[in-house]
């Protein structure tokens, strides 16, 4: 039997979510500003890999539980992270000299969550209760709107969208909208888009044709809603939407990464660098 490459195991993982009826990019931003964690740095995982963990707070390896004096419960299951680990690989040139190249290769860890583990307790996580999510919101959009010199657009209509021609954000009235989470849902979303650019993230080489439903539409679409809905998860507000009851949407998606198992690794890492960009944390 062939053995998965780390792609085809973290799309895997991403269809399985799908077809339970949940979308990973929205599934763990529900409002707390907090997420996955590696227990011994305190650090925050990756994009990517909080797409792929089940649950907030804590995740170790086994030799890190082991060495706090934890104990894997019998039966549990661990889960996976990905990281990039930077490989010298030597190729012949056309005169016949070699020359040595450094190649990043997607790997990966088992991990455990905190509540998989016995004879440690889970740390306390004081959350920021002083930030007020929908001021952060308007400031965030607001700086990076007003920083990159982008036009914002506000009127009637049923339509949002980003044009790359005028570089100008377009959105419907705020009043339009069902809730102010979604509006800023959709604000983030353009935003995201709005990276596309040479003197930005420099995507737009890749997206040719935004034709709707061609294959870099859906690459470009992903990125957008990653980047919103992390935005979001920052600010600790809910990412809602009627998309996430739509068979149809879900299963877009499954036939989309079915088709490319580099697809959701490719996005979320391009995702990450939009919100570092709107954050002014390049």
């Amino acid at each position: 039997m062939k053995k998965q490459s780390v792609y085809e195991m973290v799309t895997e993982r991403i269809i399985s979510q799908l077809e339970q009826g949940i979308i990973p990019w929205e599934k763990p931003w529900s409002g707390a500003r907090s997420g996955a964690y590696n227990r011994i740095t305190k650090k925050p995982y990756s994009l990517l890999n909080q797409l792929l963990l089940k649950h907030d707070g804590e995740y170790a390896t086994f030799a890190q539980w082991k060495n706090l004096g934890g104990k894997i419960r019998k039966g549990e299951k661990s889960e996976i992270i990905t990281f990039w680990k930077v490989l010298p690989i030597e190729e012949e040139k056309a005169d016949g000299t070699k020359e040595e190249k450094l190649i990043p290769f997607l790997r990966y860890y088992n991990v455990f969550h905190v509540s998989q583990v016995e004879g440690v307790e889970p740390l306390t996580v004081n959350l920021n209760d002083e930030i007020e999510p929908i001021e952060e919101a308007d400031k965030i959009l607001n700086d990076y709107i007003t920083r990159e010199g982008i036009k914002l657009e506000h009127m009637i209509s049923d339509k949002a969208y980003y044009s790359p021609t005028s570089d100008k954000i377009h959105l419907p009235l705020l009043e339009q909208f069902k809730n102010v989470n979604e509006y800023y849902s959709t604000a983030f979303h353009e935003a995201t888009h709005s990276t596309m650019t040479k003197d930005r993230c420099d995507r737009k080489q890749e997206i040719k044709l935004l034709e709707f439903g061609s294959e870099d539409y859906s690459k470009e679409e992903l990125v957008a809603e990653m980047g919103s809905a992390f935005i979001m998860y920052l600010l600790g507000l809910g990412t809602v939407g009627t998309k996430q009851n739509s068979t149809a949407y879900i299963q877009s998606w499954i036939t989309v990464l079915r088709n490319d198992v580099k697809f959701v690794v490719s996005a979320s890492s391009k995702a990450e660098k939009a919100v570092k960009y709107i954050l002014n944390k390049k």
